[in-house]
């Protein structure tokens, strides 16, 4: 019997045009705008959802409808695809291209980790912090990209290390000196070194066990391929997922981190236009211990699930094995290949420093910010000003002392295309005419009256369900397409139970970006995959912990420190009034 197979790449072409058609007598047999307008997102959503259409034709898809729906002019649609947060998106990547084009996250990367320890332990937790650190002003992709291939160079040196160590320390079998990576009993090991020989060598050799009785020992062969044991196989799955998740978890910490952030940002700025609570410097008091814990947090649960439990090994530790030794070695040999700091380091570090001093003191919100010195022109002045500014520089500062016959600016026009993410550009601009369309088609007002029933729930109740929707759906949808969705829905049931907006939509804006489940989730998931180390359920298991881990942090958050900071107690003068209700 046959099995008849189809491949994905067939069937795309069937979901392309099957799905507008199957959805078609929803606009059809309701005749309201509130129904055309459903139409789009659930079409959007399943376009999203699956992929068949890159993320960003697919967000075209606002302009090309929305007219010939009636529901708004094609001039009204193009004017809401560019935003404050494509202005704030160009001067960001002025920055990171300037940054990766000198070397200043490997300086930075390898400066934070070496400054740590390198017992397997410590060097993920350096790993973690520093691959967190760069991914709060870089994109998380990008910075997965630059410090992968350092944690692959140091693991194919323990590797090393571990085969070499057994030739140095014949009666360790397993070649493991350091406490931290055993993970359970290791097999018994044998005394006499001809046996020890034997083994490395991989060949049988006769072993005498009784005077007159030979007997034949064959050596087992190596784990795995090209681990030699089981502990290194573990090591490097840990040292792999961790770069992964702190990338996603330190672009939570600035709203530049990610673009789920900016997305926020951007319909706070554009629906509630009287908000001036979410600026950078609260948002970074809010996010910044939530990265902390998470990182904390999850590195005590990969180092528990990878390296074991004896964690005092890795933080008390003195004597450095034979792997350490190497993995020291290594780290400072690629520093030393860094050379002195140059001036293109130099200058790049002094606008970024710059860039966020002016950020967080542009209204800080406990206190006068510079933004007060234009008291004539309150609110002209944004986040965007600031990156654009700066990002200007970039083109202006040499990158060479003054030279008559040369002239090169930190960086070009060239330079800044290959980093710009115009995809990312198209698909938020398709999230905020989407927004934009189901508010003006009524259908964020109908879609929050349908689940008014939530508000008899307790608002903490309500916030955890759509976290843990979010949670879910961004596992198999992209990050930013699934927060374009929920955003135009959570704002208004917020309001239609009287729950200030920002109690419910901070806690979402940060979960969407907890996808830590599969290697398809994200891109930093997928990079850190293609080096082989992981399998999927690999993925599946670890994520799920810090998955918990992350929706816990947040809910922790939500309750104590930030409702202070941002007062989410009280229904606020700036949203639209429909009860008498507050949290």
């Amino acid at each position: 019997m046959r099995r008849l197979r189809c491949s994905w790449s067939s069937l795309k072409p069937l979901i392309i045009i099957i799905s507008p058609l199957a959805l078609l007598p929803l606009p059809l047999v309701i005749r309201k705008k509130e129904a055309e307008c459903a139409y789009i997102l659930i079409l959007m959503a399943v376009y999203w959802m699956t992929e068949v259409l890159p993320l960003s034709v697919t967000a075209l898809l606002p302009a090309l409808l929305f007219p010939l729906f009636g529901i708004m002019k094609s001039s009204q649609v193009a004017s809401v695809y560019f935003k404050d947060f494509h202005l704030l998106l160009l001067g960001v990547i002025c920055l990171a291209t300037s940054i990766e084009k000198w070397g200043l996250h490997r300086r930075i990367a390898l400066r934070l980790v070496t400054g740590l320890g390198v017992n397997p332990g410590m060097l993920m937790l350096g790993f973690m912090v520093g691959c967190a650190f760069l991914s709060m002003w870089l994109s998380n992709t990008s910075t997965v990209a630059m410090v992968m291939p350092i944690v692959e160079a140091v693991i194919q040196q323990v590797l090393n290390a571990s085969e070499e160590a057994r030739k140095d320390h014949k009666g360790e079998l397993n070649g493991i000196s350091n406490p931290a990576l055993q993970l359970e009993d290791i097999e018994a090991q044998h005394d006499q070194s001809e046996n020890i020989k034997s083994i490395e060598a991989g060949i049988t050799q006769t072993v005498q066990t009784a005077p007159d009785e030979p007997e034949t020992v064959k050596a087992p062969p190596p784990y795995n391929g090209k681990y030699r044991t089981r502990e290194d196989h573990m090591m490097c799955k840990g040292l792999s997922l961790c770069i992964a998740y702190s990338s996603s978890i330190g672009g939570l910490t600035t709203l530049s981190g990610t673009s789920t952030n900016l997305i926020f940002a951007e319909y706070i700025y554009q629906y509630y236009p009287d908000c001036t609570v979410i600026n950078f410097g609260n948002w970074f008091v809010l996010c910044l211990p939530i990265c902390i814990i998470m990182l904390i947090l999850s590195w005590i649960y990969l180092h528990w699930m990878y390296l074991g439990s004896n964690f005092r090994a890795s933080l008390c530790s003195r004597q450095r094995s034979e792997k350490e030794k190497h993995t020291a070695r290594v780290l400072r040999d690629q520093y030393n290949s860094l050379g002195p700091i140059s001036w293109q380091e130099i200058i790049t570090m002094i606008i970024f420093i710059l860039m966020a001093i002016l950020w967080f003191t542009r209204n800080p919100g406990f206190m006068p910010g510079w933004s007060s010195l234009f008291p004539d022109y309150p609110g002209y002045a944004t986040d965007a000003t600031v990156a654009l500014l700066l990002g200007f520089m970039f083109f202006i500062i040499p990158a060479h002392k003054p030279n008559a016959e040369r002239y090169e600016a930190l960086i070009t026009w060239k330079d800044f295309q290959a980093c710009m993410p115009w995809e990312i550009s198209l698909l938020v601009g398709g999230g905020f005419a989407l927004a934009e369309g189901t508010k003006i088609s009524g259908l964020s007002t109908w879609v929050a009256e349908l689940l008014t029933p939530l508000g008899s729930l307790p608002p903490l109740a309500t916030v955890t369900i759509a976290c843990l929707i979010v949670t879910s759906i961004t596992e198999v949808a992209s990050n930013a397409a699934t927060m374009t969705i929920f955003l135009p829905i959570l704002a208004p049931l917020a309001e239609a139970i009287g729950v200030n907006p920002l109690y419910m939509l901070i806690p979402t804006a940060l979960c969407v970006s907890f996808s830590f489940l599969l290697p398809v989730s994200n891109p930093p998931n997928a990079i850190v995959f293609t080096y082989g180390h992981l399998t999927s359920m690999d993925m599946v298991k670890a994520g799920l912990g810090v998955n918990v881990i992350g929706v816990l942090t947040v809910l922790l958050a939500l309750t104590t420190w930030g409702t202070p900071l941002l007062n989410l107690d009280t229904y606020p003068d700036w949203a639209p009034i429909v009860n008498g209700t507050g949290v």
